[in-house]
């Protein structure tokens, strides 16, 4: 339930303009529209016709119905880094999908944040913004309502979300740089990704580099994503020569690390409803530290 008072900066307008101006999508909106007391203005139904006046009172109450009967609870352990009535922030490990999938029905962060909601009694959709690939570490945000996630998803388009990653790679980089090649998913494979001129969609990577060890020829790298491409980092790095070590699909190079070694380390955003600055750091795992100790 979200309770809002209107100010003289909105008197005039109609519910829907402002709800749209809240960040209310058109998806939300129906639902709003079909939920019994949805829409309470001064503790009566409203129209989204209706015309706010300075001081009214508007009280937004959005139930959902899960509907991933398909995700089965299961008790798992990862990191909750913050929770509030809107997000769930995660500090995901490796080996964990976030969505189930052939292979991985019954443990991935669906399933484990499926029954950690089950136990505390309540429901939600499962929906995670920042889709990290199964043996990438760090941070990723669920949404425990449609309103909040559309509001985030929209923040993503619009590359208000401020995404931060590390990774050791091969070789030594350029002090820093950005990558600018559209990705396309590989011909014949229906998980392999590869940077295409041709057919490609755009992305956008910028990366500093932050230590080098001249014995074992590594570059240790901060990233900053522009687009959000399947395997955008893997794939770029691979592009100009540095791939990521351990990558199993791009550089199956497993002498220090049994996974490709890249953290989701920062997270920058405005909380869908609050609209607070909101800013999230995961230290690097173990395995990654190991690596680094004498850079």
């Amino acid at each position: 339930m979200i309770t809002y008072k209107i100010d003289e900066l909105n008197h005039g307008q109609s519910v829907l303009q402002f709800l749209k101006q809240q960040g209310y999508t058109r998806n939300v909106i129906v639902a709003l529209k079909k939920t019994p007391e949805g829409i309470l203005l001064n503790g009566r139904w409203a129209y989204v016709n209706e015309v706010l006046a300075a001081n009214d009172i508007l009280v937004i109450s959005l139930i959902e119905e899960p509907s991933d009967s398909s995700i089965v609870p299961v008790e798992q352990e990862f990191d909750i880094v913050y929770e509030d009535e809107d997000l769930l922030v995660v500090n995901k490990p490796a080996g964990m999908p976030v969505h189930p999938s052939l292979g991985h029905y019954e443990h991935t962060l669906a399933n484990a944040v499926s029954y950690y909601f089950h136990q505390k009694g309540e429901a939600i959709v499962f929906r995670c913004l920042n889709r990290l690939d199964k043996d990438t570490t760090g941070l990723t945000v669920i949404s425990k309502n449609m309103l909040a996630a559309g509001i985030l998803n929209e923040q993503m388009k619009m590359r208000h979300i401020k995404r931060t990653y590390y990774a050791i790679c091969s070789g030594k980089t350029s002090v820093s740089g950005t990558i600018t090649a559209p990705i396309a998913r590989k011909d014949n494979s229906t998980v392999e990704r590869c940077v295409d001129f041709k057919n490609g969609e755009t992305a956008i990577t910028n990366y500093t580099l932050l230590s080098y060890d001249e014995k074992k020829d590594l570059s240790f790298v901060k990233l900053q994503l522009e687009t959000g491409r399947t395997h955008q980092i893997r794939v770029h790095m691979k592009h100009i020569g540095h791939p990521l070590i351990g990558d199993f699909l791009y550089h199956p190079d497993y002498t220090y690390i049994d996974h490709q070694a890249l953290h989701a380390g920062e997270l920058d955003f405005i909380h869908p409803i609050t609209k607070e600055k909101m800013h999230f750091s995961s230290d690097l795992p173990v395995e990654m530290k190991r690596i680094l100790t004498s850079v």
